[in-house]
This record gives structure tokens, C-alpha cells and sequence, in this order.
């Protein structure tokens, strides 16, 4: 892998690819939920960096706020099915608006394999 494809990212934004109001944990459970997340973007996104040796940027801005659960079952999700390891290295996170967020779904990711 040369230095150009290593230096690859490719952003999405949840709120302008999926909602501004993400819902519960689970589908069953409502609207935008961060099993659906997971299950229509999330996972496909990573995926795509994943193969293309890139870092997958996140960002959360413009969003109505995101539950714990949403948060967890999304990335956490992610991290159960392809590993804590291989996700935070490749996961990059923005939230300036609410700059905790970055830190509750690197430690969600982290814990998910524990």
C-alpha cells in the first residue's frame, strides 16, 4: 500500500445520509434506530474503507441528538462483528457539536469484544 492510499479517507454524515433524529437501539423499538444504521450504511461503509486501505470519517453534526443505545448497538455492532481493533483503526469521528460523542462510541467500540 503506497502513502497516498494510506492517507484515504472517505466521509459520511449521518444526519444528511441517514436521519438528524436517530431513534432507539433496535428497529422493533422505532424509527432510526442504530441497528438500522448498522445494518444499511454503517456496516457498508466500513467495508468499503476497510478494502480500500482508507479511514472512515464519521461525522455526527447537524444531528437531534444521539441515545447511548443508538450509539452502542451501531458501533459497537460493528466492532462485535469485525472487531474492536480493526474498527477504531480505521474509524475517525467528528462532533463538534457534541465532542463526547467521539469518546462514547471509541469506548463502546472498545468494550464490545470485552
Amino acid at each position: 500500500m503506497d502513502t497516498s492510499e494510506k492517507s484515504r479517507t472517505i466521509s459520511h454524515s449521518i444526519p444528511a445520509e441517514f436521519s438528524r433524529t436517530p431513534g432507539p437501539r433496535f428497529q422493533k423499538e422505532g424509527k432510526h434506530s442504530g441497528e438500522e444504521f448498522r445494518e444499511t450504511l454503517l456496516g457498508k461503509w466500513f467495508e468499503e474503507a476497510r478494502d480500500a486501505g482508507a479511514k472512515l470519517f464519521i461525522d455526527f453534526d447537524g444531528g437531534y441528538g444521539y441515545a447511548p443505545s443508538f450509539l452502542e448497538e451501531a458501533f459497537g455492532g460493528l466492532a462485535r462483528k469485525y472487531g474492536s481493533e480493526p474498527v477504531l483503526a480505521i474509524l475517525q469521528l467528528k462532533s463538534d457539536e457534541a465532542p463526547y460523542l467521539a469518546e462514547r462510541v471509541r469506548k463502546s467500540v472498545a468494550q464490545a469484544n470485552a
